[in-house]
Order: C-alpha cells, then structure tokens, then sequence
C-alpha cells in the first residue's frame, strides 16, 4: 500500500513539473564563450652595432713662423663673400661644375677651389690638396661617408676621365657632391689656414736678400681691406709655388713666385695693386716658358681677367 502511494506521489509530481515548465517564457541559450588565442611571445635579439673604424688623424705640426710674420684673422662675413667669390671663379657659381675632371689631365678637380685628388698609382706633379681637405672635414666634426673615410688613403675612386664622367649618377659621387656644396666656407677657411701656414717654407725656400720683403708684404695684403681675398684665390688657385715639379725653366708660378716679384708696399691700395701686377708677370713668365705643345697661352686672357680682380677689394 505504502509502494503504491510513493509511485503515485512521484508520478504527479513529474507530471506538476512538466506543467511548470510549459508555461514559462522561451528563452534562448547563451552564446558559446568563443575564447581568443593568445598571441605568440616574440623574443627581440638584440642588434649587435659595429662602431665605425676609428680613423687616426695625425694632429697638425706645430709651425714655427719667422720673426714679423703676423697671425690673421677672418669674420664670418668675409669668409662668406670670398668663399661665394672662389666658386663663382672656380666653378661659375654651378654645382655641375663643382667636381670635374679636365680634359688632358690626370686627376679629378673637386670643391669650390678645385682641390686636385690624384687616383692611386697616377703620378703627382701638382700639390694633391684634397685628401688634406677630408682630414680638415674630420678635424672640424664634418660627418663624412665612410667611402670616403677609406678613399682618403687609397686615392680618387674614378681611374680617369672617362669612369668619372661615368660615375655621375652614382650614390657615391652625388654624397661627395652634396658635401661640398654645404662646406663652402670651411673649405675656405682651409684656404686660409693653408696660407699662413705655408708663409715659414715660402721664406725658407726664398733667397735670404728677399726674406724680410716678403714678410712684410704678406703682412701688407693680410692688413689691407679686402687683402685676404687675392691671397686665398690665388694660393688655391695657383699653390705655394714650393714644389719642384711646378716649374719650367725652374722657374715657378706659385704664391711663393708671386710674393717675391712684389716691390716693397704698404698696406692698401698699392699693396692690392702691386700683387695684381707680380700675380700677371709670374703667370706669363709661366707661359713664355712652357712647352710650345701645351698651348697655355690659351689661358691667359682668363688669368689676366682674374689677377685684374685682385686691385678691386671685395668689402
């Protein structure tokens, strides 16, 4: 009896449920949890960096100046305008003319004063200023590419005219460019140390009679207003005139030439005007004495044009 009822219990109680559950609302299942991967751990590795080569510059040589020769000094202004001078002498004011190498020659031609840069193996009648021009970049904080770095020891990277030319569209060659474009005035300046520090050789390799007119008509020019301008064209222009190779009939057109054709002056006009005139003489004694094969005298109307500049002062 007592089975009977606990079925009967449990059968109305399903039923009861059964009931319940029909007449509550429809609601629908929640949406399966859709679980993100993680992502993947990445592990940097460092970049090891090589530091670049360290290039030994030899400090410059103290310089021992010969009683009476007087340190200079430049403005801003000044380098300025003859920096923009020498560029438009040297290079017509134009970029493309700013690296060139000259037909018949056998080194390259770069800047605003021309630096001469000889590739390797090639001999060297002219004074190579360039490689000289790279440790003063160095020595001054310019950031200069590595190539270059390298190229100051092994020579110029073009071995004649023809690669040069060649090479005009190469990454290399437009670097080079875009440096000297934005260091005129240091190589300028470079000018100018050059000058003063050449004046103890140019006294030295001067006959002793003509020692103590040559200091004092450097000091002359170096005092006289715009007096600097014909004195850093013309060593860049022509170099110290200390080199054998630059002669002919051992007679040479450097700056030490130039010096010692000037008459006593003093400080000026007459001291611009009297190296205007031994600059001329000096270049067509060049000329006269040249080989008739090198037809120099070609050139001359230009070097006269130019040493006529030097009477007229640039401030």
């Amino acid at each position: 009896m007592n089975v009977l009822r606990l079925a009967i219990f449990a059968t109305l109680t399903s039923a009861i449920a059964i009931i319940f559950s029909s007449c509550q609302p429809h609601r629908p299942l929640p949406p399966p949890v859709v679980l993100k991967p993680k992502p993947p751990v990445i592990v940097e590795v460092p970049v090891v960096i090589t530091p670049p080569p360290i290039v030994a510059i030899k400090p410059p040589p103290v310089i021992h100046y010969p009683k009476g020769v007087q340190r200079p000094r430049l403005s801003a202004y000044e380098l300025r305008v003859i920096s923009d001078k020498i560029y438009l002498n040297e290079a017509s004011s134009n970029p493309d003319k700013l690296m060139i190498w000259a037909k018949g020659e056998n080194f390259a031609s770069v800047g605003i004063g021309h630096f001469i840069w000889y590739p390797t193996g090639e001999p060297k009648r002219f004074d190579e200023t360039f490689p000289l021009m790279i440790d003063y970049f160095i020595q001054n904080g310019v950031q200069i590419p590595q190539w270059l770095l390298a190229a100051r020891h092994t020579g110029a990277p073009w071995k004649n005219k023809a690669s040069f030319e060649h090479s005009k569209n190469d990454k290399e060659f437009r670097q080079l460019k875009i440096l000297l474009l934005n260091t005129k005035e240091l190589q300028t300046q470079f000018f100018f140390d050059r000058i003063h520090a050449s004046i103890p050789q140019i006294v030295k390799l001067a006959p002793p009679q003509d020692r103590k007119r040559i200091i004092a008509n450097y000091n002359a020019l170096a005092h006289s207003k715009g007096g600097w301008y014909p004195l850093i064209d013309y060593i860049n222009f022509k170099g110290k005139g200390t080199k054998p190779s630059e002669r002919y009939n051992n007679q040479g057109w450097g700056l030490l030439q130039a010096l010692q054709e000037m008459r006593p002056v003093v400080a000026g006009e007459q001291a611009l005007d009297e190296f205007s005139r031994a600059t001329q003489a000096v270049l067509e004694r060049r000329v006269r004495n040249s080989p008739p094969a090198n037809n120099e005298k070609r050139w001359l109307p230009g070097w006269r044009n130019r040493t006529r500049s030097y009477r007229t002062p640039l401030f």
